[in-house]
């Protein structure tokens, strides 16, 4: 009698991961310029090294146990680039999602996505779909790719949809009830945000979910960046300690 393959658990963020581990890691990647710079290279080919870091640390951040990944792809800002350089990297993401889908589904990470996706070229919009698609049912490590993503973008489309659910009676009644309208109501507000190359500055990405994160910043550009350099940052986050605003806790 032929049977049907198991089912595969539905996602849950509500596993703890190892202790002291941040279950949410946000990353600003930065430096894939100044790298490729450094070398004497086209930026594309920072672009490119910079994608082997993005599959270095995705694999790192499954295996260590993280719970969630979310990576800021390509913010609305960067259409500000020659278009020479975007179309590389909306081919660049294509290419990435094509290649990397059977192994994210084989380690059970299920990808989404978040920003204004719809005014991506169509091709990527095409990619990042079936992506998505073939990872939904995963129980593993969300990774979450902010593309043509502004969080100053994200807080006003939040507002417009509490105005509008507002009008039928839904309005919040506490400011965490307002995590609903966001990009991010999938997941939960990120532990750590990690910036590498150097600067100093969240740059748009998540300024309402990181109001409490802690933040890492690294010199290391982008491309160099790999399971060392995460080692160290979750080292220093579990050196922290993370009162909200309340008073730390008699010993």
């Amino acid at each position: 009698m032929k049977t049907s393959p198991p089912r595969r658990r539905r996602f849950s963020l509500s596993r703890p991961g190892p202790a002291r581990l941040p279950g949410h890691v946000a990353i600003i990647m930065d430096g894939n310029g100044r790298w490729a710079r450094r070398r004497g290279l086209p930026r594309v080919a920072g672009h490119r090294a910079g994608m082997e870091a993005v599959r270095r640390v995705v694999r790192h951040c499954a295996t260590a146990g993280v719970r969630a990944l979310t990576l800021y792809a390509f913010s609305a800002d960067n259409w500000k680039r020659p278009v020479t350089e975007t179309g590389f990297l909306m081919r660049l993401l294509a290419r990435f999602l094509r290649r990397e889908v059977a192994e994210l589904d084989r380690n059970r990470v299920r990808l989404s996505v978040i920003g204004r996706t719809g005014e991506l070229p169509a091709f990527a919009r095409r990619e990042l779909k079936q992506a998505v698609a073939a990872t939904r049912d995963n129980d593993g490590m969300v990774l979450t790719l902010a593309l043509n993503y502004s969080a100053r973008q994200e807080i006003l489309d939040g507002a417009r949809r509490m105005a509008a659910a507002a009008r039928n009676g839904g309005a919040p009644r506490h400011r965490e009830d307002f995590r609903r309208f966001l990009y991010t109501r999938h997941l939960p507000d990120p532990d750590l945000v990690i910036r590498t190359s150097g600067e100093m500055r969240l740059s748009d990405f998540l300024l309402w979910q990181g109001a409490y994160a802690e933040l890492w910043f690294t010199p290391v550009l982008w491309p160099d960046f790999g399971a060392r350099d995460l080692k160290r940052a979750f080292g220093a986050y579990a050196q922290r300690q993370r009162r909200f605003g309340a008073l730390e806790a008699a010993a």
